[in-house]
């Protein structure tokens, strides 16, 4: 499969050293210096583009892919919720293909299953209160982390006595789930969800080592979606998602 990289940072070239184990071709690497490529024959070759950039470059990324005819993987978080509902119409009225998830991990997808069968077990249970902390490196600009998101809406989503998630330093009521964000050295990421009550605590955390989870999680949507379209995303992928 012909694979296009946007965005070579750490990630990007994690992916790449991936990506080419498996027997893959990497033939375009586009960052800042060469955004011009986005029109050249060889990012149009591509079968499959991931992109791992920031929130402020994720969007243009996007619709650049989109032009040039190629299906996208997306891993920058912090720009769906903004754009979500032209990037639904892109792939359901024009034809156009993207996979996106705030985290590719298989570690993750198995924990956020957990996550949600713990939250409906605890629905049940009024005298636990849930919190959450996510830890990322330095260079992550979005805060909470897409994943924490995720999260914590299944959690929202289960527990009746939760009507939303915010900020710790927006933190005001006891309807309200609260997400510490901490940035740290060059912590790939490390989410932790905590039931408290009067008796006992209850402790859920995903550590993650460094980034070959993440980046074999986007090279496997890659192989997904080079066969599929439409708007895509982890539940397709992992189909046990879907059973949660």
């Amino acid at each position: 499969m012909n694979i296009a990289l946007i965005g070579y940072g750490k990630m990007g070239q994690t992916i790449e050293r991936i990506a080419r184990r498996r027997g893959h071709e990497i033939v375009s690497v586009i960052d800042l210096h060469n955004m011009e490529d986005f029109n050249s024959s060889t990012f149009r070759s591509a079968d499959v583009a991931i992109e791992f950039t920031n929130p402020q470059s994720a969007y243009g990324n996007c619709l650049r892919t989109f032009e040039a005819d190629v299906k996208l993987v997306s891993g920058s978080t912090g720009w769906m919720q903004q754009h979500g509902d032209e990037i639904h119409r892109l792939c359901h009225d024009e034809g156009k293909t993207l996979f996106w998830s705030s985290n590719f991990s298989l570690g993750v997808a198995l924990f956020s299953a957990v996550n949600t069968y713990l939250a409906r077990l605890m629905n049940d249970f009024p005298s636990y209160d849930v919190s959450m902390t996510e830890v990322h490196h330095i260079h992550k600009l979005d805060a909470p982390s897409g994943t924490a998101i995720t999260l914590a809406e299944s959690i929202v989503h289960e527990l009746s006595r939760k009507t939303e998630w915010v900020k710790q330093e927006n933190y005001t009521s006891d309807t309200q789930l609260p997400i510490t964000s901490l940035r740290e050295g060059e912590t790939p990421g490390i989410h932790t969800i905590r039931y408290e009550s009067e008796a006992d605590s209850i402790v859920l955390t995903h550590d993650a080592k460094n980034r070959d989870g993440f980046a074999l999680g986007a090279v496997l949507a890659a192989e997904y979606t080079a066969t599929h379209t439409g708007l895509l995303g982890m539940n397709d992928l992992f189909p046990f998602l879907n059973n949660q």
